[in-house]
């Protein structure tokens, strides 16, 4: 029984696969997870996506579907040592589910505790993740696990909760509420259902005790004004926070990128996930225009794994300023953007037969391979010939941006093209 002291998130937590909201990839009827737990038999998993949207719900449901030991670990707080506790009761019980929160916060040391144990079945290892796990979960722990993507909520999903909140709760029942306006609560929980319905108590408590509650989009935003400066204090602000400070160096002001970076620093946040971010900005913003930035986002990404918090703070602050102050160029961004789009509207167009390789007589004889011209055979190591499909050819997909170094290649591009791609 939940506590009614409970916040009303915990409160209101979904019991059963059908009770769950949204997901229904994973858990409507003849989904290939649900059958698997109807069946007693779901594979130890990794849960990953964003926060509020029902991984350690759904953790909880599979425990009580398959009656079995539940054991929760967090890996901000445990370790090997708790790991292997719970794999040492785990043997003397039939079926145990081990859920871990945040498991990419786990070391590989960590994560490798748990491989014998998933291996032989011991437990049902459930780990619930926010960042990918192809770069946070071990190959060889992710190779014994089967990986679920749990989706941000939508609208009417959101809608229902809010709904189903007003109608079930003993407290919001005695508020006698009106939800007379929807969109803040929906905008400010980002598709995060704890979010939005701990928000919906916040603002229910907001009216007098002797007052009902009518919920418009104006209170809201005043109760939450309060909450996001509570929140500010914690480094709880996990999206906005990164939001702002990648904004930062993509519009190269280093002092409000080191500030912000300082706010997730001392609000915790997970060393990678910052590195990692820059290393993407640093091809997404500033490619071509300052290649070294991509070989400093690296470095910077592989120095902080070895080393940590509080020494990884001077490292973060490098590469952050540096990328700030470095010029920006989205030109490999826009260039991959539209080569895909090119595919999607396109299809598969066939390789043109003088690009083709011909490993065998047969090839031959159908011309693979046949009038292709080796660059280094020519002057400048360059041959005018065609690369892409006859059906776009001319199409530039790369267009040079407007700084030091991409105006360079771009003067070396229309040396060898000429006017093929407009440079």
């Amino acid at each position: 029984m939940v506590s009614q002291q409970a916040p009303l998130a915990e409160r209101l937590r979904p019991q059963t696969l059908d009770q769950l909201v949204g997901q229904p990839h994973l858990t409507a009827k003849g989904s290939i997870l649900r059958i698997a737990i109807e069946n007693g038999r779901p594979p130890s998993m990794i849960l990953w996506g964003p926060p509020g949207t029902g991984k350690t719900t759904l953790a909880h449901i599979i425990s009580q579907s398959l009656e079995v030991s539940f054991f929760t670990l967090s890996a901000i707080s445990s370790g090997v040592k708790e790991v292997r506790e719970v794999i040492e009761k785990a043997k003397d019980q039939k079926g145990t589910i081990l859920f871990i929160d945040e498991i990419h916060r786990f070391n590989k040391g960590q994560q490798d505790a748990l491989l014998g144990a998933v291996e032989k079945g011991t437990i049902i290892l459930i780990g619930a993740t926010t960042e990918n796990p192809s770069f946070e979960v071990n190959s060889a722990l992710l190779s014994r696990c089967q990986v679920y993507v749990l989706k941000g909520l939508e609208t009417d999903d959101l809608i229902k909760l809010l709904e189903h909140a007003i109608e079930k709760d003993e407290f919001l029942i005695s508020k006698k509420i009106e939800l007379k306006e929807k969109e803040a609560l929906v905008r400010l929980s980002g598709g995060d259902a704890r979010k939005l319905l701990n928000l919906l108590e916040l603002v229910a408590n907001s009216a007098a005790p002797s007052k009902n509650v009518v919920i418009t989009d104006e209170l809201v935003m005043e109760v939450a004004q309060q909450r996001i400066a509570l929140y500010d204090k914690k480094g709880e602000q996990h999206y906005d926070i990164i939001s702002a400070f990648i904004k930062s160096i993509r519009g190269s002001d280093p002092n409000a990128a080191v500030y912000w970076l300082a706010r997730m620093i001392e609000g915790g946040e997970d060393v990678k996930f910052i590195a990692r971010r820059m290393l993407i900005l640093a091809s997404e913003d500033i490619g071509n225009a300052n290649p070294n930035a991509l070989l400093l986002a690296n470095a910077t990404f592989e120095a902080v794994n070895k080393i940590g918090y509080p020494e990884s703070n001077l490292i973060l602050s490098q590469c952050a300023t540096y990328l700030a102050s470095s010029p920006k160029s989205n030109a490999s961004t826009t260039a991959i953007s539209q080569a895909q789009t090119a595919v999607k509207e396109e299809g598969d167009l066939p390789v043109p037969l003088h690009l083709r390789n011909a490993p065998t007589r047969l090839m031959k004889n159908l011309d693979y391979g046949k009038g292709y011209q080796y660059s280094h055979s020519y002057g400048q190591n360059f041959s005018l010939q065609e690369y892409l499909p006859k059906e776009i050819s001319g199409t530039r997909f790369f267009d040079p941006g407007k700084n030091a170094r991409e105006e360079e290649i771009r003067k070396f591009l229309k040396a060898l093209w000429g006017e093929k791609y407009g440079y």
